[in-house]
């Protein structure tokens, strides 16, 4: 029997399980990557280890989030403990102004067939390039680094089957948000997203990249396009020909699950507030007033996607609409420097477009909030509430070509109206300069890290007691995202100081929760579906875990989050009957007795409301290796033995 693109790199990196979905298997992992807003923690993690040097192919730290260095010494201080602590620990070091992770990575160090793990959700953005990368918890990341191996539930795969190609004014955007339309922001749970059929050939491994980068939003553990000719073609303009190797599917390949895109039928989509599954035509928006244009993100920062915006204002003679404010963030140092050398960048600015740093950005909420209720359009991958700082804020995820068409006209519209569309090559030749890569000392012993007083002890989870009680804390519904548990934004510089950023959790929904679980001692969290939605950031367990929150209730759970609650000694759980979740209010004391016994006799465990003198059933899912971390009080625990 044939297989597929993901049983082909699986069977390659396994190091233990049995490649059969549903069963707990563990793959060897080449590279990884790291972010600053989740990278000091990670790295806290892997010193404390005792591994003297990263036993990866290849691991880089990058500086992409919090890169404004306002309010205070702590985001400084952040990116230089993180260059000494890379260069001590061969690490690659990727300066901040050097671009966003997903897309510097993408250009300069993605290969086909290889296996990466990144402590940032959207890490499946090399997917693109026939590569397996998962987003993860940076605790994963840190045990990766160390040499251990990433544990997964074998997953199902899913082939979305691509026809024909884009008409003009149809962007890869759509074909990810047309997915998102169908499979919904949970549909992907448990299952890699590969790209198959004849319309794979039409896109460029940058429009491959968009829609892999954004299939984070389906929840799926990856996504991956084939390794082809394509592929093969951007490499070589990237002077990286080298990394090339041909990976596809064989014709006889078995899929679990198969889905037909026409990519000739589809038109310009829109994710209407607050989910990016929210999606419809954006014909049936036109007319709504535009306050706000946001180009950029890892999603859509790539040379392809601003010169398309650089030429619609150019050809059009157009500019930015007088009560429209229009921001560009580009993907990287790469990217800016070649729509500056071919006047891409000129155009956007005569236009009347304001020019942001190669960074993250307004995506996390660092800068450009809208106004108050306001509309904003943006290129980016999430519209959660509240994400962009602003609380009662309207935003949209959209394309560049609609961005663009809103940003000129002030209202939002079919791009399709603006004429002819603007034709961008794919360069033969990128401008390559990898001078804000900085690479590990050669000397590490000459090395000395530099630690700010923002960075404070990691703190590490108790061994789990045999009985587990307290109240419940909060009552929570569906979609709970990690920007609910813990924001990014303003709070993004306390991540390497858990007691402070502790004080962020769930502060949206109740400003004083941080303050109530300090005084009852911990507790537990009922929720709906699919809780922990969103990014990876483990600081979503993390700080929980320093609060004292002993267990998470829900529906179900994103798979990411799951994994990192285990990590921090927190029992992810779920309610046998959806119907017990009424049953339970909040300030009712819950119990666990027995809980390794019962950990260990099965999938069910019974809790008690003692308030009502009730029982609960509820499943945990783990496998034998998860149980071991949650009685040792966590992975760190766990991997130190």
């Amino acid at each position: 029997m044939g297989k597929n693109i993901t049983q082909k790199i699986l069977e390659s990196h396994l190091v233990s399980g049995a490649m059969a979905a549903g069963n707990e298997i563990a793959i060897r992992v080449d590279q990884t990557l790291t972010q600053d807003a989740t990278g000091t923690m990670a790295y806290l993690q892997f010193e404390a280890m005792g591994v003297p040097k990263v036993k990866t192919k290849l691991s880089v730290s990058y500086v992409d989030h919090n890169t404004l260095q306002y309010g205070g010494f702590e985001n400084a201080d952040d990116h230089r403990f993180l260059q000494t602590v890379a260069a001590k620990h061969g690490i690659y070091f990727s300066r901040p102004g050097n671009g966003i992770c997903h897309q510097v990575h993408l250009e300069r160090f993605g290969v086909p067939g290889q296996t990466m793990l990144g402590s940032d959700s959207h890490t499946p953005t090399c997917g693109g390039l026939g590569m397996m990368a998962i987003g993860a918890g940076g605790l994963d990341v840190a045990v990766a680094m160390g040499g251990g191996p990433f544990n997964l539930t074998y997953p199902k795969v899913v082939l979305v089957k691509l026809k024909g190609k884009l008409k003009p004014w149809v962007s890869a955007k759509d074909v990810i948000l047309e997915l998102l339309r169908r499979m919904t922001v949970k549909g992907g749970v448990g299952k890699v997203i590969e790209y198959g059929g004849e319309g794979v050939k039409s896109l460029s491994v940058p429009e491959r990249a968009t829609i892999t980068n954004m299939g984070a939003e389906l929840g799926a553990t990856t996504s991956l396009f084939p390794s082809d000719d394509v592929t093969k073609e951007f490499l070589k303009a990237q002077k990286r020909d080298k990394d090339w190797k041909e990976l596809v599917a064989d014709e006889d390949a078995k899929y679990d699950e198969i889905i037909e895109i026409d990519l000739n039928k589809l038109e310009p989509m829109i994710a209407k507030p607050h989910s990016p599954d929210a999606v419809c035509k954006v014909s049936e928006l036109e007319g709504m007033k535009v306050d706000q244009v946001c180009i950029g993100s890892c999603t859509n920062s790539s040379y392809r996607d601003l010169m398309v915006v650089a030429e619609i204002f150019r050809k059009g003679g157009h500019k930015v609409n007088p009560n429209v404010s229009m921001t560009i963030s580009p993907g990287s140092k790469q990217v800016l420097e070649m729509i500056s050398l071919n006047k891409g960048l000129a155009s956007m600015i005569e236009a009347g477009a304001r020019i942001l740093e190669a960074t993250c950005g307004p995506c996390i909420g660092n800068g450009q909030s809208p106004p108050s209720k306001g509309v904003s359009l943006r290129t980016f991958n999430r519209n959660f509430e509240g994400r962009s700082g602003t609380k009662d804020a309207q935003v949209y995820l959209c394309s560049p070509e609609v961005a663009a068409a809103a940003a000129i006209y002030g209202v939002i519209m079919d791009p399709r109206k603006l004429g002819k569309y603007p034709k961008i090559a794919m360069p033969k030749s990128y401008l390559i300069d990898d001078s804000m890569i900085i690479p590990p000392a050669k000397d590490p012993a000459k090395v000395e890290i530099l630690r700010g007083p923002n960075i404070k002890a990691l703190p590490v989870a108790q061994k789990i007691q045999p009985v587990i009680g307290g109240a419940t804390l909060i009552k929570l519904g569906d979609n709970i995202t990690t920007d609910h548990i813990t924001p990014a934004g303003t709070w993004l510089k306390y991540r390497s100081n858990v007691p402070k950023y502790s004080e962020s959790v769930f502060s949206a929904i109740d400003a004083q929760f941080h303050e109530k679980a300090k005084t009852a001692g911990g507790g537990f969290v009922i929720a709906g579906e699919n809780y922990g939605q969103g990014s990876s950031r483990e600081h979503a367990a993390l700080c929980p875990m320093y609060l004292g929150i002993k267990g998470i209730i829900a529906k179900s759970f994103a798979r990411i989050h799951k994994d990192n609650l285990v990590n921090f000694g927190i029992l992810p759980l779920t309610f046998s009957n959806s119907a017990d979740y009424d049953a339970v209010d909040q300030s009712d004391k819950l119990e666990i007795n027995d809980l390794a016994k019962q950990l260990e006799a099965g999938d069910s465990l019974i809790i008690k409301n003692v308030t009502k003198g009730k029982e609960i059933k509820v499943k945990h899912g783990f496998s034998p290796r998860q149980i071991d971390i949650i009685l040792a009080g966590g992975l760190l625990n766990f991997t130190k033995g």
